[in-house]
């Protein structure tokens, strides 16, 4: 087994959400592999709920490429995925080639990551039921109505899934998941 990690987005992807994990892939001797509705560059944003406003701004981010669509993802060839957050999935849950990838890391206990939005994507796919998870609290009603169970907490480690509320969690919940993606490495190699 390779030693890739998906990595999901769309446009309106959070900036920090994003690249955090990817860098920290990167420096644990992951590949990282970006994938999206479409092979193309994606705008990612920033999202912040600042002094005296009650609901989040946003602010353009960087833009990041898609090394492949979620069409062209083989799920088999991966160690991991994250989910990451913003307002994309939202937007792309509903992929049916998303809902399929999504499916086989849970279905075969992959370890997965998912912070903030992200969770919009594994809850709409099913995989939640029974599951506890930390989200920004405005997700709470989608893990929720989708069977799950909102923990208010900077890092939840539920079996093989790690999550977090927003890129203020990074810190708590990323190594979490790096040691479960060693630990899967380790096995496929044998070690």
């Amino acid at each position: 087994m390779s030693h890739k990690v998906l990595i999901i987005v769309g446009d309106a992807t959070e900036t920090v959400d994003t690249l955090y994990p990817y860098y920290r892939l990167q420096e644990g001797g992951y590949t990282p592999v970006v994938a999206a509705p479409e092979k193309r560059v994606y705008q990612m944003v920033m999202h912040e709920v600042r002094p005296g406003w009650t609901i989040t701004r946003e602010w353009e981010g960087y833009q990041i490429k898609a090394d492949l669509a979620f069409s062209e993802v083989r799920e088999e060839d991966y160690l991991g995925i994250f989910f990451s957050g913003g307002r994309a999935p939202e937007y792309i849950r509903y992929d049916t080639d998303l809902v399929r990838i999504t499916k086989h890391f849970f279905d075969t206990n992959k370890p997965v990551a998912s912070v903030c939005h992200g969770v919009e994507i594994p809850a709409y796919a099913g995989c939640v039921t029974g599951r506890q998870m930390a989200t920004v609290p405005k997700c709470r009603f989608d893990l929720e109505i989708c069977g799950g169970t909102f923990v208010d907490a900077p890092c939840v480690v539920d079996g093989n899934l790690v999550s977090g509320r927003t890129f203020h969690d990074h810190g708590y919940y990323m190594g979490p998941w790096i040691k479960l993606l060693d630990a899967a490495r380790d096995q496929a190699s044998g070690r």
